[in-house]
C-alpha cells in the first residue's frame, strides 16, 4: 500500500513538473514569435495612460504662442506639422537617442517621444512637455537618472542643453505638476509608473529639467 502511494505522490510530481516546463517553452516560444505583437498591445494600453493626463493639457493655437514669444528668447518662424519628428532628444546616462515627434498619438508613441501640443519648443522660453512609453526602448530606465544629469534636444533650427533639477512621482489627476508657463523654459518629461507596469497606470513619473543658459 505504500508503495503504491509513493508511485502515485512521485508521478503526480512529475507531472506537474513537466506541465510547468511546457507551460514555459510555450510561453517562450510565444513571445519570440509574437513578442513584437505583445509590446504594441501594451503599448496601446500604456498609450491610453499617457493620454488621460496630456489630454487635460490646454491646447496652445500657432498663433496664441507666437504672439506670446515675442518677449521670449525665440519665435520659430515654422512650426513643424502635427505628427512630424522635428526634432531628437538624448539622455546619455540611460543611452537614450530617440526621435520626438510634435503630438501625442498612438503611431507618434510607438515610433518615439510625443510632444505635447498645450505646451511651447524648445528655444521659446516657456514649459516644454515631453512624453512616452515606460519600455525597454524608451523611458523604464528613468529611475537612474539624477539631479544635474543632462538632456540635448537637437532641433532643425537648433541644439538646447537641459539640466535636471528634480523628479517626482505624481498621479494622472495631478495636472498642476505639469504647469505651462512662459516665465522660465522648463523641459518636463513623463513616463507611466511603475516602469515595468503592464496594464492602465494611474501613476506619472516626470522628469523636470531647467535650460542651460
Amino acid at each position: 500500500m505504500n508503495n503504491l502511494f509513493n508511485k502515485t505522490i512521485k508521478a503526480t510530481i512529475i507531472n506537474v513538473i513537466v506541465a510547468l516546463l511546457i507551460t514555459l517553452a510555450i510561453i517562450i516560444v510565444g513571445y519570440l514569435f509574437f513578442g513584437a505583437k505583445i509590446d504594441e498591445t501594451i503599448s496601446i494600453i500604456n498609450k491610453l495612460s499617457i493620454n488621460s493626463t496630456n489630454k487635460e493639457i490646454e491646447k496652445l493655437s500657432k498663433e496664441e504662442r507666437r504672439k506670446e514669444t515675442t518677449i521670449t528668447t525665440k519665435s520659430i518662424e515654422n512650426y513643424p506639422e502635427y505628427g512630424t519628428q522635428y526634432a531628437t532628444i538624448e539622455i546619455s546616462e540611460i543611452n537614450v537617442k530617440l526621435p520626438v515627434y510634435y503630438g501625442d498619438t498612438l503611431e507618434v508613441l510607438k515610433n518615439g517621444v510625443g510632444h505635447s501640443s498645450g505646451s511651447y519648443f524648445p528655444g521659446e522660453g516657456g514649459s516644454i512637455v515631453y512624453m512616452g512609453h515606460n519600455s525597454k526602448n524608451t523611458f523604464r530606465n528613468f529611475s537612474q537618472l539624477k539631479n544635474n544629469n543632462k538632456i540635448i534636444i537637437k532641433t532643425n533650427y537648433g541644439e538646447y542643453h537641459y539640466k535636471i533639477y528634480d523628479m517626482k512621482l505624481i498621479n494622472e489627476t495631478e495636472i498642476d505638476k505639469l504647469p505651462i508657463q512662459r516665465e522660465k523654459e522648463i523641459l518636463m518629461i513623463y513616463t507611466c509608473y511603475p516602469f515595468n507596469n503592464i496594464g492602465y497606470a494611474s501613476q506619472r513619473y516626470v522628469v523636470y529639467a531647467e535650460l542651460e543658459e
